[in-house]
């Protein structure tokens, strides 16, 4: 551990105000030190990380944490803000701050010590012996495990601390695989749970989190075997202790790997936070699922977030709704690319050709734009009952799909169209987990995922799609395709401003996905209004890595050395339509970044409306240009977004450095003493 943190790593007066100044302030100690090879590329990692997930921690700990190509050598850093920084956690500022930077490729033994460290966290004498810790020397050595705790942060009698760096493994000790046992239920046999601890570096929380879990299990009575999947690797619980538990919990961020080993139990699925957070309550909570008799298939959900379970309806409901688009758009993608050709090579009227089956000439172009079209139609076709299947999908896993699609199809056969597959898939899905809650006999498990779910499931999805609420759903489609058809003027300019702000303000995440999804709906029952709306959407989406490609290429002195090389990449990713291609900007500098971005979508959006642009393609950027209604105004109205973006970027940049350039005295004033090698000059 001495080669991890060194005094020269401590700062036991860190005067940051926010996250950002913190994670900087000891990151340039890390610099000093030849650990860290660039300092802005480094901080942008970090605050990607950040952007995943908070990493505060209750009790007043934040553990920013990131896997870095400019990391040397694994690395920690420490800090102890007196007046607390914010890094996200639900109970307050945190005042002890760990930095961890792990190189891209770091060697296990590093991981496992690092993941030990995020474990002794979670022990509040260690806790306490940070607090109490007098000089940089001192907590290093605490850390390193070289020193006792001082007296007023003796260990308790309810939780002793353990030997430093204590392995807990099954048997033999190896990492990845932990073990907790605790006494027994009231009723003589011990219960049992497995757990799988993950999150997206797999370096701090899926440790914490299994550390947690254990305590719990310890006090609770419960026998408990834990599987963290971390970055040093991990061991997998073996197929009898699978077989064997009562119940499972999944504290997690990332998929969970093979998560199909886990299929009939029953099942507590959330985040890695609550797992640190709330433990007990989450035995709880499985034990109670377990003597209720409920069953979980375990399968994955295409758009898998592992959020909090008290996370609001609207958030729950994004998820769903994301999941059943995630797998519509290929559909949608395949489908347009065709009929657009067709389009492109046989004329607007290829619609009225007869049946390729019936009537096709080799050597006709006609024929093959005719073949084209059809294809893409039967592409079309399925738009609707995917959307609905996955949604349920999303909702109760694979029980749900059967009911999805019947009451896509359903939606499809009363004119529903876009919106009543939403609703279907909403309505299957939920169908599914109230039937799924109801206790049956154990004998019945078995078929209840194949035979039962799926048909009770269907029964009450098309009933109530067909009888209750499917007419005024078709009534309120043909409304909003009749208002796309008749967009112009004044409320089109409109549009196109607000879909051009949602795409460009978090860059492919759920406001992008609204507006994309909004496009791409429209796709299914195309009008004059529906295309307009998806070239507006798409114009708007490859501004903003066209901005800053376009800006690092201006103006590069004001851009870092990684920037400026994901500039190169960002001109090919935006002329794609991949607006990500702007995240690793909006991640290091987000204040300046995201609203430049905006005004530039904003303007494009306005502007592609304006000039009356459609599309019947629902991506592919540039390439897709020769199916572009208008296409010359409409690069006109992208080139006029970029130029924006990149101009009030650079301006916005400009004046930051101007402030940079006057207060570097006053910040010596303020830090905290290094010694000479730690001195660093920030670049511009």
């Amino acid at each position: 551990m001495q080669s991890l943190l060194r005094a020269e790593l401590v700062d036991l007066d860190l005067s940051a105000e926010s996250k950002e100044e913190a994670v900087r302030a000891l990151a340039e100690r890390m610099v000093a030190l030849g650990r860290v090879t660039d300092l802005d590329g480094f901080l942008a990692d970090v605050a990607a990380r950040e952007a995943q997930m908070p990493t505060g921690l209750e009790g007043g700990i934040g553990i920013p944490h990131c896997r870095s190509a400019h990391v040397s050598a694994p690395t920690l850093a420490f800090g102890r803000a007196p007046s607390g920084i914010d890094f996200g956690a639900p109970d307050g500022p945190a005042d002890l701050i760990f930095l961890i930077a792990a190189p891209a490729g770091a060697d296990d033994a590093h991981l496992s010590i690092l993941s030990s460290l995020a474990r002794r966290l979670m022990r509040s004498d260690f806790v306490a012996a940070l607090r109490a810790a007098t000089t940089p020397a001192e907590a290093a050595a605490l850390v390193a495990g070289e020193e006792s705790a001082p007296p007023n942060a003796a260990p308790s009698a309810t939780n002793p601390a353990p030997p430093a760096f204590e392995e807990r493994g099954s048997g033999g000790g190896a990492p990845g695989f932990e073990k907790g046992r605790g006494g027994e239920s009231p009723a003589g046999q011990p219960f049992r749970i497995v757990a799988v601890t993950s999150c997206p570096t797999g370096i701090a929380h899926t440790y914490m989190a299994a550390e947690s879990l254990q305590q719990a299990a310890a006090e609770a009575g419960i026998d408990l075997q834990v599987e963290t999947q971390g970055s040093a690797g991990f061991t997998k619980l073996t197929p009898e202790a699978i077989a064997a538990a009562d119940a499972a919990v999944f504290a997690h961020d990332v998929p969970v790997r093979e998560r199909a080993r886990f299929a009939g139990k029953p099942t507590v699925d959330v985040g890695v936070k609550a797992g640190i957070n709330r433990p007990a309550e989450l035995l709880q909570e499985a034990r109670a699922k377990a003597e209720r008799g409920e069953i979980s298939t375990t399968t994955p959900s295409p758009v898998e977030e592992a959020g909090e379970e008290q996370d609001g309806y609207g958030a729950k409901l994004r998820t769903w709704l994301m999941s059943g688009v995630s797998y519509m758009v290929p559909f949608v993608a395949a489908g347009g690319l065709l009929i657009a050709l067709a389009f492109a090579i046989g004329g607007y009227e290829i619609n009225t050709a007869p049946s390729v089956a019936d009537h096709f000439v080799w050597t006709e172009a006609v024929s093959w734009a005719a073949l084209l079209f059809q294809t893409g139609g039967l592409a079309f076709g399925f738009l609707v009952p995917v959307l609905a299947g996955y949604i349920a999908y999303g909702m109760a896993d694979r029980p749900g799909l059967v009911p999805g699609f019947v009451g896509g199809a359903v939606a499809l056969t009363i004119d529903a169209g876009f919106l009543g597959g939403l609703i279907a898939g909403l309505i299957a899905g939920g169908t599914v987990l109230a039937v799924q809650k109801v206790k049956i006999p154990t004998a019945l498990r078995g078929i209840m995922p194949v035979v039962v779910l799926p048909l009770i499931g269907s029964a009450v999805t098309a009933f109530l799609m067909f009888l209750v609420v499917g007419k005024p759903v078709a009534s309120l489609q043909q409304a909003l395709t009749d208002w796309l058809s008749g967009l112009s003027g004044a409320n089109a300019i409109i549009l196109g401003v607000i879909l051009g702000l949602m795409m460009c303000f978090d860059l492919g995440g759920p406001l992008n996905k609204v507006a994309y999804a909004f496009a791409i709906g429209g796709l299914a029952t195309p009008n004059e209004g529906s295309l307009k709306v998806m070239a507006a959407v798409m114009a708007a989406g490859m501004v903003p890595p066209l901005a800053m490609a376009l800006a690092t290429t201006v103006r590069g002195r004001l851009f870092s050395k990684t920037e400026r090389e994901n500039g190169k990449a960002a001109w090919f990713l935006g002329a794609s339509f991949i607006s990500e291609g702007a995240i690793p900007f909006a991640a290091a500098d987000p204040l300046r970044v995201i609203p430049a971005s905006m005004v530039g979508g904003a303007v494009t959006g306005a502007l592609s409306m304006a000039f009356e642009c459609t599309l019947r393609a629902p991506h592919g950027g540039i390439f897709v240009i020769p199916l572009i209604g208008n296409p010359l105004l409409y690069l006109i109205a992208i080139a006029a977004g970029t130029a924006t973006s990149a101009g009030l970027v650079i301006l916005l940049k400009g004046m930051r450095k101007e402030e940079e350039s006057v207060r570097p005295q006053d910040e010596a004033a303020d830090a905290a003493p290094l010694p000479e090698a730690a001195k660093v000059t920030i670049a511009t």
